[in-house]
């Protein structure tokens, strides 16, 4: 179930016979996959639920509360191969709405924006129309579930051509339903990977384990680190496969799981930088400790940590809110220059800690680096 908008504030454009709003705009991808439910979910549906329109004030008290119908909001579902149908062009017209002269000429009905129906299936793209009355500020949408045949991505437009509607809020929420879930087409194979991820981590684990006990008398400190890091990676990918099956059984998503999953991921990213950079400053082969640059090591990874996890946090929220490109990049930044910043003191690192082996002639341990 996802929750599409709780306000979307209206827009208008007038002039050359358009006058038309997007209020809010998702894009659906709907899967066609195996499955083996019952015979009555065997399609994908979307359904309408307590959609309200609310227009201003002025908007109400300008009507003829003599009038039934003083007000129109279309909701138009189409799939993005058919979003040329959507305003004139069919009728050689720039416009989105229906003007006079083109209702005159029986291309479509004023005050409606003009769609040309497909070919292969009259009923699409799909319009269903809510009407103000009298001085009603509130419009209240019917229920509706419509049942969707054809895989593909999908536009969903809420459009008004009366500019007295200006200002106008939409609250509700639209059911999108797969035949094997609530998860989005595009969203589907996460699953799958995570589940495999969590198998292939697990068979990992017990490889390791079995090392680790076989071999404990020679256990060093960075053993346990690794150990560490194999366990998070474990819990990661097995967090983001209940996150996207919990998603796709319940059509709900948990915040809790979410940031759980998303504070894993960015421990283990961290954890994992820091070891590789600590091993190649030779900590436990070559220094029994990292001297004074611990501080500077522990505020690096404080830092990675946070900015990996708002990152993460943004992308994964933003596979069902909407965020805005600048926020990410604003955010993607400060990861970039970490990673390389990190990528530059391994080098630095790993070439002072092969000058250092090579002036001791420690081969073993030299032969160990280059290999590393």
């Amino acid at each position: 179930m996802v929750q599409l908008f709780d306000h979307c504030d209206a827009h208008t454009n007038a002039g050359n016979g358009k006058t038309s709003s997007f209020y809010c705009l998702s894009l659906l991808h709907f899967s066609r996959k195996t499955h083996f439910a019952e015979p009555e979910l065997l399609y994908r549906l979307c359904r309408f639920e307590d959609i309200v329109f609310l227009r201003t004030k002025e908007s109400a008290d300008a009507t003829n509360e003599m009038q039934s119908r003083t007000g129109l909001i279309e909701t138009i579902i189409l799939e993005v191969r058919d979003r040329e149908k959507i305003g004139g062009a069919f009728a050689k017209s720039n416009a989105l709405c229906c003007t006079p002269k083109l209702a005159q000429e029986k291309f479509c009905t004023v005050g409606e924006v003009m769609i040309q129906h497909n070919q292969d299936n009259p009923l699409w793209p799909l319009r269903i129309q809510t009407y103000f009355e009298g001085k009603n500020q509130e419009a209240n949408m019917l229920p509706a579930t419509v049942e969707i045949n054809s895989t593909g991505m999908y536009y969903l437009y809420f459009m008004f051509c009366d500019p007295a509607l200006k200002g106008t809020i939409i609250r509700g929420r639209t059911v999108w339903k797969n035949p094997d879930g609530y998860l989005p087409g595009r969203m589907v194979p996460l699953m799958t990977f995570y589940g495999l991820a969590s198998l292939a981590y697990l068979v990992l684990g017990l490889f390791w384990f079995l090392k680790f006990v076989q071999f404990w008398k020679d256990v060093i400190q960075l053993h346990y680190q690794i150990t560490a890091v194999i366990a998070l990676g474990m819990s990661e990918m097995a967090l983001w496969y209940f996150e996207y099956a919990n998603l796709n059984a319940t059509g709900s998503r948990p915040m809790v799981i979410t940031i759980w999953a998303v504070t894993m991921t960015a421990v283990k990213k961290t954890l994992s930088r820091a070891l590789l950079l600590v091993v190649s400053m030779g900590y436990g082969v070559v220094r029994p400790t990292l001297g004074g640059v611990t501080s500077k090591v522990y505020l690096l990874c404080l830092m990675y940590f946070i900015a990996t996890g708002a990152l993460e946090l943004v992308e994964h929220l933003g596979s069902i809110n909407d965020f805005s490109r600048k926020t990410k990049i604003y955010l993607v930044l400060p990861v970039v220059f970490l990673d390389a910043s990190v990528i530059l003191w391994i080098f630095s690192s790993l070439s002072k800690t092969l000058e250092k082996l090579q002036m001791r002639k420690s081969m073993a341990k030299l032969d160990l680096y280059r290999k590393f």
